[in-house]
């Protein structure tokens, strides 16, 4: 069983940076790959930002790349989601998502095995 539980949301400016952490415990951390969703108001839940267990690979949704950055640290069991420029399109809930398995579709939701509750990303214009 893996327990993953988001911090670091909250509210800013547009232009503004906020980053999230994503803490795991339970499984092997280091052996999964986390990725970050989110859900606006009144729309789907959306992808965000993948990272493989290794930390060797990532990608990003189009409207986040070059402002979002996915990291990690194994020895922490900790992902991070470092959110620059802000944009008040930005605002929704973001979620953290564990995939144990080792998907090849690491965009869509149903690939992943567990979920954290999610945090709250407030943008100011």
């Amino acid at each position: 069983q893996v327990q993953l539980v988001e911090s670091g949301g909250g509210l800013a400016q547009a232009g503004g940076s906020l980053r999230l952490s994503c803490a795991a415990s339970g499984g092997t951390f280091r052996r999964y790959a986390v990725g970050w969703f989110r859900q606006a108001p009144g729309k789907e839940r959306e992808f965000v930002a993948v990272i493989s267990w290794s930390a060797s690979s990532t990608e990003y949704a189009d409207p986040v790349k070059g402002r979002f950055t996915i990291s990690r640290d194994n020895a922490k069991n900790t992902v991070y989601l470092q959110m620059n420029s802000l944009k008040p399109e930005d605002t929704a809930v973001y979620y953290c998502a564990a995939d144990l398995w080792g998907s090849n579709n690491p965009r869509v939701e149903d690939e992943y095995d567990y979920w954290g509750q999610g945090t709250q990303v407030t943008v100011s214009s």
